[in-house]
């Protein structure tokens, strides 16, 4: 079973996404921040990690950067989940090692086509 970490700082989208996951058979575990986001991977790595971009305490993009600097060999495939949506943050999204980008809100099919595009789903 693949493995999810839901990283969002408000619990009604945590809620959303973890059905959604769920009923597309992942292990769900949530952080409502980057910095507990990081702590998550420390202890155990993630396949995927959905990734909101603005949190208290550390930011998506933060989390983001951390993450890959420590060059982990099972590194997580990241897909932001953001209402940014200009291409500038998208770029930066990316040159900062996300592999995907989804919009809020979502729904669980274009969700499962993202995770299809990264290859976890």
């Amino acid at each position: 079973m693949k493995s999810c970490l839901i990283v969002d700082d408000s619990k009604v989208i945590r809620k959303v996404a973890r059905h959604i996951l769920e009923t597309l058979e992942f292990e769900v575990e949530e952080a409502g921040d980057g910095q507990e986001a990081l702590t998550r991977c420390e202890a155990k790595m993630p396949d995927v990690v959905l990734l909101d971009w603005n949190m208290p305490v550390m930011s998506g993009m933060e989390f983001l950067k951390l993450l890959r600097q420590r060059g982990h060999s099972d590194q997580p495939k990241v897909v932001f989940c953001t209402t940014e949506n200009d291409m500038a943050h998208i770029r930066a999204a990316l040159e900062a090692g996300a592999d995907e980008y989804v919009m809020k809100p979502f729904d669980r099919e274009t969700l499962h086509i993202k995770l299809q595009l990264v290859g976890v789903a």
